[in-house]
């Protein structure tokens, strides 16, 4: 399973959940007593969670323990330490289990999807990101044609599916799992003056190839070398521009990422 660091995870997931928790509504989760994230990161879906299903007890796990410390700090819920594909719970241990973006990092999420069946005695739910349907636009030139070329590099090399799609619907059939249904969750990333911190590291982030870099791996597995660092110059140059135009207040970027919430009853 590939490792994220917290700020990788911030910036990614910054805002989710913010304007709308509508998609959750399946997961009814006033109704819950117990509830497991698994896979939870630095705890932003725990946390909101929790806040829906207040009556609950509501636990996160993952297996990066630098992780779990920040998720502690920033929170004061329940963390533990697990392997998604071995979770250190018995049978029926939660009337809901359920992962944001974890299934597109492993490499057998229909193994996790078992597991999590084992340990739910009622609802499994997964929060998975379509990543060869996100969409950006941009007013610095080239950024939204590097930004598809960058993605369709990274799905081919980054050695799991970070497409799902519909193939989550599978794996929770082939689970057991029942009364199947998903609903769509548009999470839409924006950058318009003002700009804030974020907006501004983001930028130079660019400008550095330090975004570039953070999938370096997957992107020379699938370019090889001699064009990873061509794009890497081409990347420069667009965050260059992209910093030029926030001096002038004149940059602005929608990143639009489509989630599909698939849930599926024990």
């Amino acid at each position: 399973m590939r490792r994220f660091s917290p700020e990788y995870l911030d910036r990614t997931r910054r805002g989710m959940w913010t304007e709308s928790r509508a998609a959750l509504d399946p997961l009814d989760l006033p109704s819950r007593s117990r509830v497991l994230d698994v896979g939870c990161g630095t705890g932003e879906l725990t946390q909101v969670l929790a806040d829906e299903a207040a009556d609950a007890d509501v636990v996160g796990v993952d297996a990066d323990t630098d992780l779990l410390a920040v998720a502690r700090d920033r929170t004061d819920l329940s963390y533990c330490a697990a392997d998604a594909m071995r979770l250190p719970f018995p049978d029926d241990a939660f009337d809901l289990v359920v992962c944001q973006a974890l299934l597109i990092n492993l490499p057998d999420p229909a193994a996790a999807v078992a597991e999590f069946a084992r340990v739910s005695s009622d609802l499994v739910a997964a929060v998975e990101p379509n990543n060869a349907d996100v969409a950006v636009s941009s007013t610095a030139a080239a950024e939204s044609a590097l930004e598809q070329r960058v993605r369709s590099a990274y799905i081919g090399g980054v050695g799991t599916n970070v497409a799902l799609g519909d193939r989550v619907r599978q794996f929770f059939a082939d689970a057991g799992l029942s009364d199947l249904r998903t609903r769509r969750y548009v999470h839409e990333k924006r950058v318009e003056p003002p700009y804030s911190e974020a907006d501004l590291k983001g930028a130079a982030r660019k400008a550095s190839g330090a975004g570039l870099a953070d999938h370096e791996t997957e992107l020379r597995e699938a370019l090889g070398p001699d064009a990873y660092d061509e794009l890497r110059r081409e990347w420069r140059s667009m965050g260059r521009n992209v910093v030029e135009q926030m001096q002038s207040d004149e940059y602005e970027r929608v990143e639009v990422v489509p989630f599909d919430v698939t849930v599926g009853r024990v």
